[in-house]
């Protein structure tokens, strides 16, 4: 399935249908099994779409997502970037990650993101999308940190696990045919989001990557960009 094909309904699980996705290992809802509905931010059914997940692989401990801003909590918006229909947008500049939908929309969540001097922008695709990944950091990052040596390329990475950096699920970023080496991935670090901490890749809550990965076919288009203005709620 293309990105301009995907329609609002196809990419909106919300109320109950969410809840009972996440808590089955959030199976993709289809256009024929649920009709959408917006989430508001502060709805109770945020302790469900933030709580554990137990038929994950590693089963995912719940998030105190009363802890994050609200701004960063999952939640349907109207869509500020200009995008088509299916393109993911990350705002470095307010830590959002946007997946357009049709209407007018987005499914915004909060992300984390690189330190300065490891930003990443531009437009790519997301060439591939993997779960519970392996972490290999590449070999300038364990030239910088000699302690990642056990997880380098030759010795075969990290295995998957809840302290994998890369977490329950990971999209790679591509450019123009190549391999960018940044990646939108899960993080057990929830604290992290809203912040510049990681080397690089946008980093979110693994709820939320678990959710976004259900949504976004291989090959959808990506931008990393700065948006003007900023979002106070």
């Amino acid at each position: 399935m293309h990105p301009e094909t995907l329609t609002r309904r196809g990419f909106i699980m919300g109320g109950a249908g969410l809840a009972a996705a996440t808590l089955s290992g959030c199976t993709t809802t289809t256009a024929e099994t649920a009709e959408p509905v917006i989430v508001p931010a502060g709805s109770p059914v945020l302790a469900t779409m933030y709580g554990p997940v137990s038929e994950e692989r590693f089963p995912l401990p719940a998030i105190p997502y009363q802890k994050i801003g609200k701004r960063f909590h999952r939640q349907m918006v109207s869509d500020p970037t200009g995008e088509r229909p299916g393109t993911l947008i990350v705002d470095t500049a307010n830590y959002f990650l946007y997946l357009t939908i049709e209407d007018g929309q987005a499914m915004r969540y909060g992300v984390g993101l690189g330190r300065q001097g490891f930003e990443w922008s531009g437009r790519g695709v997301i060439q591939y999308k993997r779960q519970w990944p392996r972490w290999t950091p590449p070999d300038e990052m364990v030239a910088r940190q000699p302690e990642l040596q056990p997880y380098s390329i030759a010795n075969g990475g990290m295995d998957p696990g809840l302290k994998n950096p890369l977490g329950a699920r990971a999209l790679y970023i591509f450019q123009n045919g190549e391999d960018t080496i940044y990646r939108i991935h899960g993080s057990p670090e929830w604290w992290t989001i809203g912040k510049s901490v990681s080397s690089g890749c946008v980093r979110m809550i693994n709820q939320d990557v678990v959710d976004l990965y259900g949504r976004v076919p291989d090959r959808a288009p990506i931008v990393v960009t700065s948006l003007p203005g900023s979002v106070a709620v």
